[in-house]
């Protein structure tokens, strides 16, 4: 018999809706960003905000893999079909894959280029890779197509979510809402 509580702790939760908000205003952020005729100030600031907002999700989402993996999740509803359950645990693992290649394709991308992450040389890290443009090209390829990656597995995640707090309300939703377990 397994006596886990039925949903998540509140460490989990908090990590989970910190990670969520801080990736949810990287993705408007990082395709406006990019767009031809941008404001420079603006573009400038943006890009500002994406690199450091970036660095620190490695570190957070670092804390929240080593987390779940020490803390493992409550079993899902007995009712869930099997199916279901492959997806989302298919869907889970894309989700922590690309949260671990977009941070760390951006970082390569940046550093490889040549530019600063304002944040990180304010603290006196140091460069962790050479200066090269096939590496910044190949990370800055890498880094598009996960984006669009993830926010497809995204989409499926908070289209699930939803699917099961409003028309199943099967208790999958309360796993992991409200930000506090109670």
């Amino acid at each position: 018999m397994d006596h886990r509580p039925a949903g998540y702790g509140t460490t989990a939760r908090m990590l989970h809706w910190l990670v969520a908000a801080l990736i949810l205003a990287m993705i408007p952020v990082g395709l406006l960003m990019v767009q031809d005729g941008l404001d420079r100030g603006l573009g400038d600031a943006l890009y500002l905000f994406h690199k450091n907002v970036g660095s620190l999700l490695i570190v957070i989402i670092a804390v929240r893999l080593v987390w779940r993996l020490t803390h493992p999740p409550a079993p899902l509803p007995a009712t869930m079909p099997d199916w279901q359950r492959r997806v989302a645990g298919l869907s889970h693992l894309a989700l922590y894959g690309l949260m671990i290649v977009m941070p760390l394709s951006g970082y390569v991308r940046v550093r490889a280029g040549g530019f600063p992450i304002e944040g990180l040389d304010a603290l006196g890290m140091p460069t962790l890779v050479p200066r090269s443009k096939p590496l910044a090209d190949a990370a800055s390829s890498l880094h598009e197509l996960a984006a669009w990656a993830l926010m497809a597995v995204l989409a499926l995640h908070v289209g699930a979510a939803l699917h099961h707090a409003l028309v199943r309300r099967d208790g999958v939703w309360a796993r992991m809402w409200p930000p506090r377990a109670r």
